[in-house]
């Protein structure tokens, strides 16, 4: 791993945030189907931000959702690449927040409730050498100390590499593109004066606190 690797700062090289829906097997489910194409959506580069900054829940919302994920940084561009070679696009890893005003995307604009600004708060990046087996990861995260997810990248429906290969069929994806691989059990709702912590295994932790503008 070079230095140069080592302080890659995403904000300032990501072009594009694609995230996954529903990507996480239910616990109260026995059978999960695994052939439905991944469920997709888009945020700004401009709800990136890194700790130091807090999350901002847009004026009059009162409360937003949390979700906590693997973030995938591509490393070079792909374009109709197949699941056996996509992990070589892979340059690194965040832990991310996926922040949202809620789940009914019948109701709002998905890019307005995904969207805003602080939306997605990113951890340190992680190279990835750093990671031995990435389909056998921790992620937790804690409001005001108490836990709301605790799960294992071991239960994504679709892997990394087939999110790779499918993204890529439709559009390319370049040097510094961010995908969020999608959130275990346990969206729930954070208010103004709350506090965000979460983890991925021994690799990230990030802290954020939450404030609605006035």
């Amino acid at each position: 791993m070079s230095d140069q690797e080592s302080k890659i700062d995403l904000q300032s090289i990501c072009k594009n945030i694609i995230g996954i829906g529903k990507n996480y097997k239910d616990p109260l489910k026995e059978h999960v189907p695994t052939d439905e194409d991944p469920f997709i959506f888009a945020k700004p580069t401009t709800s990136l931000i890194t700790e130091g900054s807090s999350i901002q829940i847009p004026k009059g919302w009162g409360t937003i959702i949390h979700e906590v994920e693997l973030g995938v940084v591509i490393g070079k561009r792909a374009k109709f690449v197949s699941e056996d070679i996509a992990m070589d696009h892979v340059l690194g890893y965040v832990l991310a927040l996926d922040m949202g005003k809620s789940l009914e995307f019948d109701k709002y604009p998905i890019l307005l409730i995904k969207g805003f600004d602080t939306s997605c708060p990113i951890s340190d990046f992680i190279p990835k050498s750093k990671i031995n087996n990435v389909n056998n990861l921790n992620l937790k995260l804690s409001v005001n100390g108490n836990t709301r997810h605790d799960g294992n990248t071991q239960d994504l429906i679709h892997k990394i590499p087939k999110l790779i290969s499918y993204l890529s069929n439709y559009f390319t994806l370049d040097y510094g593109d961010l995908i969020l691989t999608g959130t275990p059990a346990g969206i729930s709702t954070v208010k103004h004066g709350d506090v965000i912590e979460a983890s991925l295994e021994n690799l990230a932790n990030i802290k954020f606190p939450v404030f609605e503008i006035q």
